[in-house]
């Protein structure tokens, strides 16, 4: 409810378990920030301490301990309805705007700027692990979606069975065996090899950036691996924001309604769908549809960003094969596959064969050749 232009508040908005509340004090426009779980909010403190030196940040004004959590007290942005942030940006029908483009030429030289000034190679207990090591851990997300529990590919063929059927993508002969992908995917993360890592925001979704550019939600902020960087990007800006997170998540983007208006352009379409008993073979035949304006982003990311970061740090190293249980652990543990509809579903395990398969390429997953922003 506003009261004058000088005093408002309201109104409140949830995300996963917090709450955020716009107010405007004696002209000074805030956000307070309800966090349950005293660890993520401490974490959120460090974090954005942490990110200060190196990117643009709205103040963080106070803190204070109050009944059942935290309360945090940030400086508010100019964000409002299908403004203020990346995901506006990406909203824009039609071709790429050279506004998209300078956003991400301002974006990815940031990084730069800040992975040259604080990269290193650290020990994997020294990275923020909440994405995926900790995922990876008994007990984690991964066990929590799916240990010890099966669900349908496609009804009556529970996805334990993919092992004995050939699975054919887009005339593409794949095999996807579901119980070594979980163990393969928990060994990855249960090494102890160094890591390249740099100082970011750890979670860079088109929602968590803002526009003009500035850095967003904390949590995960701190010496992040790079890799998990790049593929937390990839996936969100090309599968997660156009498309999982508007479907299952709608209520994040109340305030942002073009996202939901976008949803036919950015899901995948599924052409055919069919299992042959005689020959254990899947077929399925399917198109990403990402818009203009995501695909511009992921590849000028991709670009500007991932392949010169790459020379540097791991020159003449297979960049997918250096990625995959990246990509892999964000598409298995944001959401339970289990609960996807059924059609979404067999895209999304079709997208995991893909990146499981030997020749794995990531500019061809993320159909990264042909699209370019428009010049300004």
């Amino acid at each position: 409810m506003t009261t004058s232009r000088r005093w408002s508040i309201g109104p409140l908005r949830r995300f996963t378990r917090n709450l955020l509340l716009p107010a405007t004090v004696a002209g000074r426009p805030i956000m307070l920030k309800y966090t349950r779980d005293p660890s993520e909010a401490l974490a959120e403190i460090r974090g954005h301490h942490a990110l200060a030196e190196h990117y643009r940040l709205p103040a963080l004004l106070a803190h204070q301990r109050v009944p059942g959590g935290r309360l945090l007290l940030y400086e508010r942005l100019p964000i409002g309805t299908d403004s203020g942030l990346l995901l506006d940006l990406l909203n824009i029908p039609g071709q790429p705007t050279g506004e998209l483009r300078a956003y991400m030429t301002t974006l990815t030289e940031a990084y730069r700027k800040a992975i040259a000034a604080t990269a290193r190679l650290l020990h994997p207990r020294e990275v923020v692990r909440k994405l995926y090591w900790d995922r990876a851990q008994p007990g984690g997300r991964l066990d929590d979606y799916y240990l010890d529990r099966d669900f349908p590919f496609n009804a009556p063929l529970p996805v334990s069975e993919l092992t004995n059927h050939t699975l054919i993508v887009n005339n593409r002969e794949l095999h996807l065996d579901w119980h070594h992908t979980l163990t393969w995917i928990r060994d990855q993360f249960a090494t102890d090899e160094p890591v390249w890592a740099a100082l970011t925001q750890g979670d860079p979704t088109d929602v968590n950036l803002a526009n003009p550019l500035a850095w967003l939600d904390y949590d995960t902020a701190g010496m992040n691996s790079l890799l998990g960087e790049f593929a937390n990007f990839l996936w969100y800006t090309t599968a997660l924001g156009g498309w999982l997170v508007p479907t299952y998540n709608p209520t994040a983007l109340t305030d942002h309604p073009a996202a939901l208006a976008q949803l036919p352009a950015n899901r995948p379409k599924l052409h055919w769908a069919a299992i042959d008993p005689r020959t254990r073979t899947i077929r399925i035949d399917y198109t990403t549809t990402p818009s203009p304006a995501r695909q511009a982003a992921a590849t000028w990311y991709w670009q500007r960003l991932v392949e010169p970061t790459a020379a540097d740090l791991w020159p003449d190293q297979d960049l997918g094969h250096l990625l995959r249980p990246y990509l892999v652990m964000r598409i298995l543990a944001v959401y339970n596959l289990a609960d996807l509809g059924a059609r979404d579903r067999m895209v999304v395990l079709a997208r995991l064969a893909e990146a499981m398969a030997p020749d794995f390429n990531p500019i061809d997953f993320f159909h990264l050749e042909d699209t370019l922003c428009a010049t300004p």
